[in-house]
């Protein structure tokens, strides 16, 4: 296949499903080859995310790890790279959003599973890759549109993902020098079951006893800028592309943010 990414190999965490399987199936009909990393109990959704790599003519390695584990994701990728034969891209997508709550009520346990995976597991994921790294190389960090605005009941998950830019910045100052990049891409809500679940809902529409998503579309149509309630994975791995192609090739250092006006709406 000829694309945008042909000859190269990406890295996708958080491969099984969702936004992850988004990037995975994007970046392949560009013509990269794909290792996908996903956790254990994923790995059914995993293996129908390599079935539909396969599907647009790319290889796709899976391998089962939890990046909040450095020994597995280590192993993970160098067996992915074995395989595949170099890397060129990574994107740290793997991530949680959950025990939406007060910061006072929030327990300790939830706080830190938050962090361990959100923060820590992007830097387990790029001390994996950065010594497989190709020159030319791009590494691409999801964080959140509350990695610069703050909400409500997602205090764990907003410094999560604020401390994401902070390491993305620090890595495009250190790995410049070898012509890697290194920038965030910042979705708002987007369309996958982290988002579209009663738990959600519930945070939305506090106002109601029994949200369904329609209460919760018209909550974050009213936070947009754009008249949608919320994104598509497309719309994010869209952007993914992008900086993982040599068309944002003296981009780094940034963040993408893909939000239907959300960050930006005043009123």
């Amino acid at each position: 296949m000829t694309g945008r990414l042909s000859n190269t190999v990406a890295l996708v965490t958080g491969a099984a499903k969702g936004m992850g399987r988004s990037h995975c199936l994007r970046l392949a009909e560009e013509g990269a080859d794909i290792i996908g990393l996903d956790l254990g109990e994923a790995a059914s959704m995993l293996a129908e995310t390599a079935d539909l790599v396969h599907g647009t003519g790319q290889r796709c390695h899976t391998e089962l790890a939890d990046v909040r584990d450095q020994h597995e994701t280590t192993a993970a990728v160098l067996a992915g790279v074995t395989e595949l034969g170099g890397l060129d891209t990574v994107v740290a997508n793997a991530g949680i959003y959950s025990d939406l709550t007060t910061s006072w009520e929030l327990e300790d346990s939830a706080w830190k599973r938050t962090l361990d995976v959100n923060l820590t597991g992007v830097w387990h994921t790029v001390k994996a890759a950065e010594p497989h790294l190709t020159t030319g190389g791009s590494i691409i960090v999801i964080s959140s549109t509350n990695g610069i605005k703050g909400t409500a009941r997602t205090s764990h998950y907003s410094a999560s993902k604020h401390a994401l830019i902070g390491l993305a910045r620090s890595l495009a100052n250190e790995l410049g020098p070898r012509m890697i990049r290194v920038n965030t891409v910042l979705p708002g809500a987007v369309g996958t079951e982290m988002i579209l679940n009663t738990d959600v809902f519930a945070n939305l529409r506090p106002d109601l006893s029994h949200p369904a998503q329609a209460d919760a579309a018209f909550a974050l149509m009213a936070k947009h800028l754009l008249p949608v309630p919320w994104l598509e994975p497309i719309d994010v791995s869209n952007a993914v592309l992008f900086l993982a192609s040599h068309e944002s090739r003296f981009i780094t250092g940034a963040q993408l943010v893909v939000d239907a006006g959300l960050t930006e709406k005043v009123t």
